[in-house]
């Protein structure tokens, strides 16, 4: 009998997030892997949610591309935070959470050995969605310790199979956030090279320190060449409720709608109402989330460093990384990882698997940050017992 699966994707038959997730549930670990909140988003987007299943809106059928209420949401968000003007009714899309929209952009422009660009470590969905479109990654490496864009390998990286770029920042795994210079450019050679770019931005409210987000969208030659990512679980700690979108030119879109309706079709509609009441809750929703999470941060960073951790900075994003610490005798970061829920009761991701080129993520943990401080300080006490 022929394998079950197809040859493509039989390396994506599990993901190191559920392998570590599982590996938490049967140590009893804190996980540290998994980027989701433990606590609920705000209780006004829950009541939102209520009345729109006791008052019948969206329990049946949303429209196919979205709620209108909800894509007017959504371009009324790109203009008040970014100047992006996007017409709801065409240049909008609303998805499954932002992973549909990943693999219906992938879908929806690339051809069998296309070439899709990747700065390294990726996020998961990115290789899966490639390798479903029959497509060829191109890893870029975000090298350590600073895990900054290299913009002369990117150019290096390009030929004339390149059909799409994708940006992630703030980026996930590493907590990096892309400066201004650094997407000019990424632009540059997107305008050169006359290239679809993916902008993924699910973080775009989490960024710290001075590190603004950034969308790449917002720089001269851009607009008409980017399709840009939301997601509502990360932008309001409801990461169950599935809801994300993409923007931009009507081209790209109606491409991307194309695809993406005979994926999930439609779902989530009352949640899709509760959605539109939070994208258009005022500037302290946003701020307080952030800083909130840039305490949590604080406190963790601070812990791991003090506990023999080298941390590089997170400027964005749930997640922090670092190096393997007390660990560092062990051979590499996956090994390390899969020993550390047995040895500590705490899970981290090895961004090692999240890369193609050795030397990349093969000493790096990815720690999530997004639980609350006495889970942290937890975590951090158990930790404290790798040094016994």
């Amino acid at each position: 009998m022929k394998p079950a699966l197809v040859s493509r994707m039989q390396p994506y038959a599990t993901s190191i997030f559920a392998e570590m997730s599982i590996l938490a549930a049967e140590t009893g670990a804190i996980n540290l892997g998994q980027g989701f909140p433990d606590t609920d988003g705000p209780e006004e987007m829950k009541e939102a949610a209520r009345s729109a299943i006791t008052e019948g809106r969206g329990n049946q059928y949303p429209p196919v591309h979205g709620l209108p209420e909800l894509r007017a949401a959504i371009a009324e968000h790109q203009e008040r935070f970014y100047g992006l003007m996007v017409d709801p009714a065409t240049d909008v899309v609303v998805t499954t959470g932002a992973t549909e929209a990943i693999q219906s952009v992938i879908l929806a422009f690339c051809e069998r050995d296309d070439e899709v660009v990747v700065f390294e470590p990726w996020f998961d969905i990115y290789a899966t969605g490639i390798a479903l479109a029959g497509a060829t990654r191109v890893s870029v490496p975000l090298r350590p310790p600073a895990f900054r864009p290299d913009i002369d390998a990117l150019r290096d990286a390009i030929t004339d199979r390149t059909r799409l770029l994708i940006v992630n920042s703030p980026h996930n795994p590493t907590g990096v956030v892309f400066t201004r210079e650094e997407l000019q450019g990424i632009a540059d050679i997107a305008i050169e090279r006359d290239l679809i770019v993916l902008s993924d931005e699910v973080y775009e409210h989490l960024w710290y320190d001075g590190h603004p987000h950034i969308p790449i969208a917002t720089l001269p030659g851009m607009a008409e060449r980017t399709i840009t990512l939301g997601s509502a679980g990360k932008s309001f700690s409801f990461t169950g409720w599935k809801v994300g979108w993409a923007t931009g030119p009507t081209a790209l879109i109606q491409a991307v709608r194309s695809i993406r309706q005979h994926l999930s079709f439609v779902s989530g509609g009352p949640f899709q109402h509760a959605i539109a009441h939070g994208l258009r809750m005022p500037d302290s929703y946003y701020e307080t989330f952030r800083h909130g999470l840039q305490a949590q941060r604080d406190l963790f960073t601070s812990g791991v460093r003090g506990l023999g951790f080298t941390a590089t900075e997170s400027e964005g994003t749930y997640f922090l990384t670092t190096d393997l610490g007390p660990m560092a005798d062990y051979p590499d970061a996956l090994s390390a990882a899969r020993d550390l829920p047995r040895r500590a009761g705490v899970v981290a991701i090895p961004q090692q698997a999240l890369c193609d080129h050795e030397g990349v993520g093969d000493q790096a943990l990815r720690w999530a940050y997004c639980k609350r401080p006495e889970v942290l300080t937890e975590a951090l006490g158990r930790l404290a017992t790798l040094g016994d």
